[in-house]
């Protein structure tokens, strides 16, 4: 199974040599595992690494990491990092206290031992950096193969409630199905314990994925909606709402997509834009860019795009995936930019305008000013 580690790029192969090699002289089992490996057999760009390491004792493991350079992230843990790498000794973990930290972790010295506390079939599959060996002890590569979500240890797997968050990302980021049975154990999780950050997280990894109708699909379907969120979405609002985040995604600006989710969710269920993203703690960019936008209306006319444009360019506002939008708003030379309005402040002063009046004379005479183009661009297209 060489030729799987020959499709790590140079840079990060050389790296993981430099590794292997320093461990040699105390263990041969030291595995690339977890979300790397998965990724590697999907053909997904790489950029962080798991290691798992076997047959060293955790004092002569820690004094080793330090000789190497690698920085204790999770010394409880056995965790260490260097570079873009995670160094850890293999281990088992006993749940004993709420929270992700309140585990009891001893090391493992059995690789399927190990790898049960891990969430899914697809990221406990591992690779022999030794002899370039695949692991796979739960099926792992089979249920890639039929883009599936499995959980492999029940138990295991309710120890942690955020894994119902991650399962719920993957399926957005990889249009994978989630197991059946493994739906019916997620939805029993209570998820009131995982901490607003780790929530959010979660969820930006959802909003950046291709197969958004998935993630909205899952959403639902394992309750997260309704625990975390403390919201319903009814048959017609969901295949409304999944239709058009899986028709239009390549539609979306790039440089807005994370925001696409929020958007239309919060549209079709007929809240405001920016509540949802209130629920899942999402940071100022998220609130600032959903509190700013207008729900789609019946016809979206040049008349339309031109009052929006002078609060702001029409690439921000996310209803632009509406037919030819963006054509329309390339034309009037406003998706870039703002309208740029003849009427200035300025004038204004000088006529005697002043505070509100200022601003509500400035506001009429702008839109005016905009009525007329549309009529103009109206009668043009009418010939």
């Amino acid at each position: 199974m060489s030729s799987l580690l020959d499709k790590i790029p140079p840079h990060f192969l050389r790296e993981l040599y430099k590794i292997r090699d320093y461990l040699s002289p105390y263990t041969k089992r030291v595995y690339l595992v977890g979300g790397c490996v998965r990724d590697l057999l999907m053909g997904e760009e790489l950029s962080d690494f798991d290691i798992e390491i076997y047959d060293i004792e955790p004092k002569l493991f820690d004094k080793l990491m330090q000789e190497f350079g690698a920085k204790g992230v999770g010394k409880s843990f056995f965790v260490y990092k260097y570079k873009s790498f995670d160094l850890a000794l293999a281990r088992k973990e006993r749940k004993i206290a709420k929270g992700h930290r309140g585990f009891e972790v001893e090391v493992a010295n059995d690789e399927k031992e190990a790898s049960r506390r891990r969430d899914f079939t697809m990221n406990a599959i591992m690779i022999n950096l030794f002899t370039g060996e695949l692991l796979d002890l739960w099926r792992g590569v089979e249920d890639i193969k039929r883009k599936l979500i499995r959980i492999i240890d029940e138990e295991r797997f309710k120890e942690d409630s955020l894994r119902v968050l991650r399962a719920m990302q993957f399926s957005a980021r990889f249009g994978f199905k989630i197991e059946r049975k493994s739906c019916l154990v997620m939805r029993e999780i209570d998820l009131l314990d995982i901490t607003k950050d780790r929530i959010f997280w979660e969820f930006e990894k959802m909003f950046f994925g291709k197969y958004l109708h998935f993630g909205l699909y899952y959403l639902s379907a394992l309750g997260i909606m309704q625990k975390l969120l403390n919201l319903s979405i009814s048959r017609d609002i969901f295949f409304k709402s999944a239709f058009e985040l899986a028709k239009n995604r390549e539609k979306f600006d790039k440089r807005y997509y994370q925001f696409y989710f929020l958007y239309i969710l919060s549209k079709n269920l007929n809240i405001g834009f920016d509540k949802i993203a209130s629920l899942i703690n999402a940071p100022n960019t998220y609130l600032k860019m959903l509190k700013k936008q207008v729900p789609l209306p019946k016809e979206v006319s040049d008349l339309f795009l031109l009052k929006l444009s002078l609060n702001y360019p029409i690439k921000e506002w996310l209803g632009n995936y509406f037919d030819k939008v963006r054509e329309r708003a390339l034309k009037l030379g406003i998706y870039e930019k703002r309208y740029e309005s003849r009427v200035k402040a300025l004038d204004l002063l000088k006529e005697g305008f002043k505070g509100k009046e200022l601003g509500e004379e400035l506001m009429r005479r702008q839109i005016k000013e905009i009525e007329e183009i549309a009529y103009e661009l109206h009668s043009k297209d009418s010939l």
